[in-house]
């Protein structure tokens, strides 16, 4: 007999009477019946968030956070479950957890009054915990995890190295980021180094909310200088879908000195517990040649919060980022690097300092690409970045 037809009951009956023998203190018994529900009915909520508190209950707290993780992944606006796993964590004593499920509920449920006064206990439990000779430290920290963040500013950085051919290749960028109640903007002034040639860019991007199904992404820049596209532009729209699945579908637009492009983009995202995985593809027409394609796949893991996680990113196919090399003739071909063959590989890990305020990405990645002015050679460059952001 298959696991799906183990269990043959009624689903609610047996629902109800596993509930009163969990509030009776019979545990066990009633984990027996609602694991057997589950075998067949996996999807239930109330079924799955019960099993996770009666493990909550009995000090089993690795595997009920399984269970409420399952939940919430899917279910990001159910607060009864929100609630029971921040409180799972507090009486796990993990209340740095707790804090960042607290944060990631209210992003889903905002302006809670039940959430922000949980959010405001697990925060004086922290400071409690604290010596007295830091006390002048926690009030501080506890003011600033008080306050609702709706300002930030970045610093980026990062260096390739080439092993043939090209000198090392700068790139920097200083970004404002401003929450607001319309949406996301993100005024950015980007720096590169490249061939011995300096260039600015400055771009906008606006990620206007538009209902809880739908928001969009946005961006323009301009640069006057060869080794930046004199004008780009972008539009997306994502969507989020049930069982925790978000799609987009948008285009970039690229005008350079002696031609433009678009390319056509979207996305599938999912999550799942605490990860979450990405598949785009980037289509790019041309008139005079071949469609250049490619596709990249990102996965990441979270750690107690959206702010701390460790990615990796596959780029396979014809690349549509703009990292402007240079031809035999020592012309800077930038939308030549549209219909070029590169493979990347990028690993990135991204974690919040003591205060929760500032965070910081490192990453790493290896880069095979092909020639721009001798087809079917290749080189290799190894990428460094790293990315400071502040909140204020």
């Amino acid at each position: 007999m298959t696991q799906d037809l183990a269990y043959q009951g009624n689903p609610d009956n047996s629902y109800f009477i596993a509930r009163d023998l969990a509030f009776e203190g019979h545990h066990g018994m009633a984990r027996d019946t609602l694991r057997l529900i589950l075998s067949r009915y996996p999807d239930y909520t109330d079924v799955r968030n019960l099993l996770a508190k009666t493990y909550s209950w009995d000090g089993n707290h690795n595997e009920a956070r399984k269970h409420f993780n399952k939940i919430t992944s899917v279910e990001r606006q159910n607060k009864e479950v929100w609630i029971a796993a921040i409180k799972n964590e507090m009486y796990a004593k993990n209340y740095t957890i707790a804090l960042g499920l607290a944060n990631k509920a209210l992003t889903f449920i905002k302006d809670d009054s039940d959430l922000q006064n949980l959010r405001n206990d697990i925060i004086n439990e922290i400071y409690s915990k604290q010596n007295a000779t830091e006390t002048s430290a926690e009030d501080e920290l506890k003011e600033t995890e008080a306050k609702s963040y709706k300002n930030r500013i970045g610093i980026v950085n990062s260096l390739d190295v080439f092993d043939i051919v090209y000198d090392p290749m700068i790139y920097s960028g200083v970004e404002y980021i401003r929450e607001t109640e319309i949406g996301k903007i993100i005024p950015r002034v980007n720096y590169s180094n490249r061939f011995n040639i300096n260039g600015l860019q400055y771009e906008m991007d606006f990620y206007p909310k538009i209902s809880k199904t739908f928001y969009a992404y946005t961006n323009y820049g301009y640069s006057n200088s060869r080794i930046f596209p004199n004008h780009r532009a972008g539009a997306e729209l994502f969507a989020n879908l049930p069982k925790a699945l978000e799609v987009s579908a948008g285009m970039r637009y690229l005008d350079f000195v002696t031609s433009r492009a678009i390319i056509y983009t979207g996305s599938l995202g999912l999550y799942k517990g605490d990860y979450y995985f990405s598949l785009r593809p980037y289509i790019t027409p041309r008139t005079d040649g071949p469609i250049g394609v490619s596709g990249s796949l990102l996965a990441r893991k979270y750690f107690q919060d959206g702010e701390n996680y460790f990615g990796i990113n596959l780029i396979m196919g014809y690349s549509p980022e703009i990292k402007q090399l240079i031809s035999d003739s020592d012309i800077v071909l930038a939308e030549t690097l549209l219909f070029v063959e590169s493979q990347q590989l990028l690993f990135e890990y991204q974690f919040t300092g003591n205060s929760l305020t500032n965070s910081y990405r490192a990453s790493l990645g290896i880069t095979r690409q092909e020639l721009v002015f001798d087809p079917g050679k290749f080189f290799l460059a190894l990428s460094a970045g790293f990315r400071y952001h502040t909140k204020f």
